[in-house]
């Protein structure tokens, strides 16, 4: 079938134009000396070409493999992570991730030299790699630091068998790095688990009071070590919904954090109240505070603000982590609000009712029997 105007059907040309800008891979084709001849507008939006007032200029990377593909004659695959912006303008963000492919073009159509790219975008793949190398690197140094302690503590108490003070002290220390190796095992297990594709279980209605309860039962030995009154205030009877070992976790986490970073006789509350559909679970400390610099981090795996304080307070750098998941896997979230030498805030927010419950109608509108709308 011919293409004309006249049959009211666009010419070839115009279909493999508007078929190319459409496209989510970034298409390009460069001469001999890297000018860019055609370019699609993903290949603008991935940043493998700028445009400039009186040109368009390509990526340095990408000029470098065009001419590799130039010299050998030979298609190139690569997958990169490319600084974003061109020479000086480099944005400190992270890097864009795509896959390329430079072919040479043999067309008799183009003059020798002409090469071209097709680029799509894998920045998110590489991001969850480096996460996955991240969290490898942090586990295997975790996991490093108590069992190394362990295997010199046994091996300096086999020494000192004849000195029962001493095996007493080694044997306390053994003690001690065992339940912090297990705690770390615990809280790994619990991380994958919420991380995992199991659904979360049918939400229940489970009684604040009781978590809180539950709560203040399971830190009362730490917090009475360090003559840290745990309290709680605020409105009682409220309900939220999901599942009552997640959410007595979660709170148990913060309130063990606050008890962490607070001096001696101070003071942790657990404040409830009514926000909304949501009901505010607040845990207040007097602390060491947090700064402005890591507030956005805190809820990474393994990021620690205070590396040499967290190794005395023996925390893992998993717990603030379990917190957000358990508060988003229930429809909630997680925020804080600290200053420096005066003590945080961590707010668990979580749904007042069943994720299903219907909406309540606007003033002044009901519904009939029918199903219609009556004013």
């Amino acid at each position: 079938m011919s293409w004309s105007r006249r049959s009211g059907k666009a010419p070839p040309a115009r279909v493999a134009a508007d078929a190319l800008d459409s496209l989510r891979v970034g298409v390009l084709v460069l001469d001999a000396t890297d000018q860019p001849v055609l370019v699609n507008p993903a290949a603008v939006d991935l940043g493998l070409v700028r445009r400039e007032p009186t040109a368009a200029v390509v990526h340095p990377v990408i000029r470098t493999l065009a001419g590799q593909v130039r010299r050998s004659g030979v298609r190139r695959e690569v997958e990169l992570d490319l600084p974003r912006g061109l020479g000086r303008r480099r944005l400190a963000v992270e890097p864009l991730g795509v896959r390329v492919r430079v072919s040479p073009l043999s067309d008799p159509d183009y003059p020798p030299g002409h090469v071209a790219i097709e680029a799509s975008d894998v920045t998110e793949a590489h991001r969850v790699a480096r996460v996955r190398r991240d969290f490898v690197a942090n586990v295997s140094h975790e996991l490093k630091t108590p069992v190394g302690a362990l295997a010199l503590l046994a091996e300096t108490l086999l020494e000192a068998a004849d000195d029962p003070e001493a095996s007493r002290r080694f044997a306390e220390r053994i003690h001690h790095e065992s339940q912090r190796l297990a705690r770390l095992v615990k809280e790994l297990l619990e991380l994958s688990r919420l991380q995992g594709a199991d659904p979360l279980p049918a939400p229940m209605p489970v009684s604040v009071d009781r978590i809180i309860n539950e709560v203040v039962d399971r830190t009362r030995t730490g917090a009475a070590a360090k003559s840290i009154d745990v309290g709680f205030t605020g409105s009682r009877g409220l309900t939220v919904y999901g599942n009552e070992g997640q959410l007595v976790t979660a709170v148990a986490n913060l309130v063990e954090n606050a008890v962490a970073y607070s001096a001696e006789d101070t003071k942790v509350s657990i404040e409830a109240s009514v926000a909304g559909d949501m009901v505010d679970l607040a845990v207040v400390d007097q602390g060491i505070g947090i700064a402005p610099k890591d507030l956005d981090r805190i809820f990474e795996r393994f990021y620690r603000a205070d590396q040499a304080r967290s190794r005395d307070t023996g925390g893992t750098g998993l717990g603030l982590a379990i917190v957000k998941h358990i508060a988003v896997n229930h429809g909630g979230r997680v925020d804080v609000e600290s200053t420096v030498g005066v003590g945080s805030t961590f707010i668990l927010r979580l749904p007042a009712r069943p994720p299903d419950a219907a909406l309540p109608l606007p003033p002044g509108v009901e519904i009939d029997a029918e199903g219609s709308d009556v004013l």
